[in-house]
């Protein structure tokens, strides 16, 4: 998993007014969740600001990133777990981070990617990817940039489900039977089809 460095200030006031405040001045709120918890049992969250410019880096790309947060000079790691849009202009309005530590487990979505050519492709089928990530618990030092699925042997209306899937040193945590991939038939093949039956 690729890393990345984005530099912060602390946030004290935490009103609408300073929030606007932040935006105005080209900056993003953010929260970083830790896994301290308070009186009321809720995580420790460190409340900061980051420039547009570095959370546009991060959310606007394919890749997932290790994060190394550093708010008033001192160093966090962390991955983004939510994102708030505007729901008309599209930017980032606010990102939450979750802390992670080397020796403990993480959960998130790692993209993945269809590795050969499906049998059912050469038939004539159409290969259509039904998700783009699947989740994963593991050391973030294991997690990789992406997941390839092999679909050389999928064949004509076949599919592959999360289920199938395995990897070293993770374990898939999307349900067993979510279909990650499958080779849907095309007018051409189904007319390909209908020809052999009728030769046979």
């Amino acid at each position: 998993m690729k890393q990345i460095t984005i530099e912060g200030t602390s946030r004290a006031d935490l009103g609408k007014k300073a929030t606007k405040a932040v935006r105005a001045n080209g900056n993003v709120p953010c929260v970083l969740y830790g896994e301290k918890k308070d009186e009321n049992g809720k995580p420790v969250a460190i409340h900061f600001e980051v420039s547009e410019k570095q959370i546009n880096k991060l959310v606007f790309t394919p890749h997932i990133y290790l994060v190394d947060i550093k708010i008033d000079g001192e160093d966090h790691k962390g991955i983004m777990k939510e994102i708030q849009f505007h729901p008309v202009k599209d930017n980032v309005l606010h990102v939450d981070f979750f802390e992670v530590h080397a020796e403990k487990p993480i959960v998130m979505g790692v993209p993945i990617a269809a590795k050969g050519l499906a049998d059912g492709v050469r038939a004539g089928g159409r290969l259509m990817m039904m998700i783009r990530k699947l989740q994963v618990r593991a050391l973030y030092e294991n997690i990789p940039e992406k997941l390839d699925v092999d679909v050389t042997k999928l064949q004509l209306g076949k599919s592959i489900n999360a289920g199938q899937l395995s990897y070293d040193n993770l374990e898939i945590i999307t349900p067993k039977e979510v279909i990650v991939c499958t080779v849907k038939m095309t007018r051409a093949a189904m007319g390909a089809a209908a020809a052999a039956a009728k030769e046979a």
